[in-house]
């Protein structure tokens, strides 16, 4: 069986598909699966072997390049014959591409969609609410268009991979950035929960707004900056870390996906709904109630957390 997953974008929101490979995988042990991704992220998800083809796509904000790959779609579709195309991204830009895939391409229910518009496109379609965890959406939705039972992903095995071998393994890494400002926690509280901790820190960032936080933090603390690490390298290192520590984003997300322990910090989006907490993957937030729909980017409440909190957390996930 030839199976097509389609989930472009972002880093956080693929790892929250990838979830999905193993069970299939289980469920189906002889499916290829092939998957098409925006091109500056298909190195989440390189190496994990039950992937048979990455595609990557270069789709974001231009139409030339868009032209150009629809032809490139075409001949996949023509050389691949899928017997079915799963849209785990729910946009009209992913349902398009599925549909260019194959005919019978599978995604959310216009109810169940941000873009409603793009269950135009779908053979089939499923009801799975916008507001319910993501991580859930995705499962409940591929095990719908292959009827399979939904497991149990408490007991999931880790599915990120890497070739990169290090000497790097921080007791704890933070991670400082994310995808909006508002969702980045303050580095002066990074400072004071590093100095509580006094253990041995790494800081990771991607961008040079990171980078300057990151040397902040660095010239307040013990912690050590580390180089800008490609996706490869980075998976390697969250994977040899004791403790990560940082906001809603994918690389913090990273440590769920491998099984190490994590502490998410959540601002203007709602915990529930983007990741899985468990004994070792826990999460703090703003304490208020969050409409999935209707997000405020524009919302700074990460910034009032009190680090005292975070520091008790860490305590119980360190090592004695």
């Amino acid at each position: 069986m030839k199976i097509a997953i389609v989930k472009l974008s972002a880093l956080g929101d693929i790892i929250h598909a990838m979830i999905v490979l193993q069970y299939i995988k289980k469920n189906i042990p002889n499916a290829q699966i092939d998957w098409f991704v925006e091109e500056k992220f298909m190195g989440i998800l390189e190496n994990n072997p039950h992937i048979h083809t990455i595609y990557p796509l270069r789709l974001k904000n231009n139409k030339f390049h868009f032209l150009k790959e629809y032809q490139k779609l075409k001949n996949i579709s023509k050389l691949n014959h899928y017997d079915l195309v799963l849209d785990l991204q729910g946009l009209i830009k992913s349902a398009i591409v599925s549909r260019i895939l194959s005919q019978n391409c599978i995604g959310f229910d216009k109810q169940s969609l941000r873009e409603p518009l793009a269950a135009l496109f779908y053979k089939s379609s499923f009801h799975v609410p916008y507001e319910e965890n993501v991580i859930m959406r995705n499962l409940k939705l591929t095990c719908e268009a292959l009827k399979m039972g939904i497991p149990d992903i408490q007991n999931k095995e880790p599915f990120l991979f890497s070739t990169h071998v290090n000497e790097i393994a921080p007791t704890l890494l933070v991670i400082t950035g994310s995808s909006w400002k508002s969702k980045i926690y303050p580095k002066e509280h990074f400072v004071s929960i590093l100095n509580a901790l006094q253990v041995q820190s790494f800081i990771a960032w991607g961008s040079e707004p990171e980078k300057n936080d990151a040397q902040f933090i660095c010239d307040h603390t013990n912690a050590t900056m580390l180089p800008k690490l490609s996706l490869d390298e980075l998976k390697s290192v969250v994977q040899n870390s004791q403790l990560v520590i940082g906001a809603d984003s994918g690389p913090t997300h990273m440590a769920w996906a491998l099984g190490c322990p994590s502490i998410t910090i959540f601002g203007p989006t709602p915990s529930m709904r983007n990741t899985v907490t468990t004994a070792i993957n826990l999460t703090i937030d703003c304490e208020k109630a969050i409409n999935a729909r209707d997000i405020n980017k524009h919302d700074f409440c990460i910034q009032q957390i009190d680090p005292q909190k975070i520091i008790a957390l860490a305590k119980e996930l360190l090592p004695c």
